[in-house]
Order: C-alpha cells, then sequence, then structure tokens
C-alpha cells in the first residue's frame, strides 16, 4: 500500500511493525529530514486512510502519536500540518549541551564522547 502524495508505504508482511507505526515513523522521518516542510497539509485521516488501505482508527493512532511528539498540530476544521520542527530542535539541542558537560565532568575525549553517543543512538534506533 502507497500514498503518492506522501510517499509512505505499509508493509503489510508477518513481522514488520504494525501499520500505525509504520506511517507515524514515516511522516515524522519526513518530517525531520525536511522532506515534508513545515506548514505543510497532511491528508484527512479518512482521506490517508483510504489512499493506504487502512482503517481510519490506525491513521488516527498514527496522528495523534505524531502530534504528541510535536511532529505536527491540528488547526480544527483547517486540517492537520507538519509542526514546526523548532520544539523538537530545540530539546534535542538541549540535551546534546547537557551530554557535552557531562562528558567533559566524567574527563571523556571528544572522540569518547562522539562514540559513546553514537552507540547509544544505535542501540536506541535498533530497537525500532
Amino acid at each position: 500500500m502507497t500514498s503518492t502524495n506522501l510517499k509512505i508505504t505499509i508493509d503489510g508482511s508477518t513481522g514488520s511493525a504494525a501499520p500505525y507505526e509504520q506511517l507515524r515513523a514515516q511522516i515524522a522521518d519526513r518530517a525531520r529530514s525536511g522532506e515534508l516542510p513545515a506548514g505543510f497539509k497532511l491528508p484527512t485521516v479518512r482521506g490517508l486512510a483510504q489512499e493506504l488501505g487502512l482503517a481510519a482508527n490506525t491513521v488516527a493512532k498514527a496522528y495523534r502519536a505524531l502530534e504528541a511528539d510535536g511532529v505536527i498540530e491540528t488547526r480544527g476544521r483547517h486540517g492537520t500540518f507538519v509542526a514546526a520542527a523548532e520544539g523538537a530542535s530545540r530539546e534535542a539541542a538541549a540535551a546534546a549541551q547537557a551530554f557535552a558537560e557531562r562528558a567533559h565532568r566524567l574527563g571523556l575525549t571528544e572522540a569518547e564522547a562522539l562514540s559513546a553517543a553514537a552507540d547509544a543512538l544505535r542501540a536506541r534506533f535498533a530497537a525500532h
């Protein structure tokens, strides 16, 4: 199942992530990469569900998760849009600064700190 406008593909095979999680992850990735720019209007829940051959509740669940993460925002009757990345970028920058300060206090070199961060990110994203 593919959405031509969003370039979303849902893999229905056994062993793949739940459809709502695939949808959530693909929209989040595209929004964070800038492929879906801030202000991009997303299809309605029903419209995207029909386009992808999913239940409306599945798309609604993905949209709720994305909204809770600050990736998208619903503007009432006007629709659902990709949110400005400022909040997530600000939060990531603050976390990175806190990590850098802690690594410095621990006496790590820049290479050691980067290696530790890369290991943690690989472990976290491998879990998905």
